[in-house]
């Protein structure tokens, strides 16, 4: 499993987090009961599948080691292993926040370092 996790969140929503001082989850987030992250091997398939065509987001490099027993993997589709966060994630566990830009194919343009 991975070290590093991501979380892509709308700029708003992440600025109130970083305003908050944690982040408490997206509206899908707080209906499953916990926060939705990716691997780097599965983040660019859910930003399609998820936020197809959206614009204005952010890709959040979270820390695993910091969140402690409140991380927990679990299958999700096609059995994968999920990283979900039961409990708000905190600001110290955040590694960096940047621009998810969209391209001009409408697909969105990811920095280099997260590929494993």
């Amino acid at each position: 499993m991975s070290e590093i996790i991501y979380k892509i969140i709308p700029t708003e929503a992440w600025e109130q987090a970083v305003r908050a001082d944690m982040f408490a989850g997206a509206p899908v987030d707080i209906l499953d009961g916990y926060i939705h992250f990716s691997d780097p091997s599965q983040v660019v398939e859910t930003a399609a599948k998820h936020f197809s065509g959206q614009a204005d987001l952010m890709l959040v490099a979270v820390e695993c080691a910091r969140l402690g027993d409140a991380l927990k993997w679990e299958p999700s589709r096609g059995g994968a292993l999920f990283p979900h966060l039961y409990g708000p994630l905190p600001m110290e566990a955040v590694l960096s926040a940047t621009a998810l830009p969209l391209g001009p194919d409408g697909a969105h343009n990811f920095p280099d370092e997260i590929w494993p």
